[in-house]
């Protein structure tokens, strides 16, 4: 009785350290979501940016920001949050389908919002995966 008692407490223990492994390979071997690149920019044409700008003329309007993901295996969504300074101006939801994943968002600028800009590039569990900043003036 108890050689067949020590049996299954090695058996159980066994199995437990097979899950572990598993579990850890699995984990190991998971893709992680990141920002391959990212820019700012003044326009985008066929999917990609046309230039990189780190200063806006106060009088630009339209600027975007332009961010290829990499590593999503189902469908995620990402935010671009744009920043005045600390101040919050606009948070934009993107979707992010496959990998590599190409998109973009952009902001209408006024003459008078000069100052330091930034682009917090943030991922599905609220992670910022990347920042790009800009000044604009």
């Amino acid at each position: 009785m108890r050689a067949s008692a020590v049996f299954l407490a090695l058996a159980v223990c066994i199995g437990a350290s097979d899950i572990a492994a598993q579990e850890q390979d699995t984990a190991q071997a998971a893709p992680v979501l990141a920002v391959a690149e990212a820019v700012v920019t003044s326009s985008v044409a066929d999917r990609q940016p046309t230039d990189t700008l780190t200063t806006v003329a106060a009088n630009a309007g339209t600027v975007y920001c332009w961010t290829r993901i990499t590593g999503a295996t189902a469908e995620v969504q990402i935010s671009h949050v744009w920043y005045r300074g600390d101040a919050e101006v606009a948070r934009i939801q993107l979707r992010v389908a496959g990998s590599p994943w190409r998109t973009w968002s952009s902001k209408k600028f006024i003459p008078e919002w000069t100052g330091a800009w930034r682009v917090d590039i943030v991922g599905p569990d609220g992670t910022v995966l990347k920042t790009v900043s800009f000044s604009v003036g």
